[in-house]
């Protein structure tokens, strides 16, 4: 190591205690108040300023506050939907299963009694997952008979009927789905119009 490097953090340190020194020189060269050549101190203006000061701090702090407040509400909202709608994915590959259940078991009302013992369990399959389904607040739309509701049916197409009013639903292709009131599946249906004349 030379003799350069070894004296350096000597004149850090030095350099390190001078500033301390040119205060205190400072200090002891300033006149005191009432003495002569003292500056009269505005004692309202530096008042003024330090409420200033203190009003934008608060002003800081209020927002602060109020943007964590706002972050809290916003996180609550979250957990909240991911508790109500966090199934909503599950649901969706669910639904396809209990429309099986639900079309076998219509292709099976039709069929000889040996098919009882079948259509029995299917019936009861589909009973035992639809108490399941409203356990977890899915609710099914079947709309056979109402008004078309475009936020919750999806036209496939229109048909002319004299028994059911026209832009009210005439068959359900495929029933809907609700979780917790938010639509997971439209149904879909045929749409009666007037007949033609």
């Amino acid at each position: 190591m030379s003799r350069e490097e070894k004296n350096r953090p000597e004149e850090q340190l030095a350099a390190g205690n001078a500033a301390p020194e040119a205060e205190q020189v400072r200090a002891e060269a300033a006149p005191e108040p009432g003495e002569a050549g003292a500056e009269p101190v505005d004692v309202e203006t530096r008042l003024a300023e330090a409420e200033t000061r203190a009003a934008e701090h608060w002003d800081k702090v209020v927002r602060l506050q109020a943007e964590l407040d706002n972050q809290r509400r916003r996180l609550e909202r979250d957990v909240e939907k991911a508790h109500r709608y966090g199934l909503e994915k599950f649901a969706r590959e669910l639904l396809p299963v209990r429309d099986s259940l639900e079309h076998g078991l219509e292709a099976a009302g039709s069929g000889s009694e040996e098919l009882g013992a079948l259509r029995d369990g299917m019936a009861l399959t589909l009973k035992m997952l639809d108490a399941v389904l409203d356990k977890f607040g899915i609710q099914v739309v079947d709309p056979a008979g109402q008004p078309f509701n475009p936020e919750l049916h999806e036209a496939m197409t229109m048909q002319p009927s004299a028994e059911v009013e026209p832009g009210h639903v005439l068959a359900v292709y495929q029933k809907g789905y609700l979780l917790n009131d938010r639509l997971i599946r439209p149904a879909r249906v045929v749409v009666a119009r007037e007949p033609a004349e």
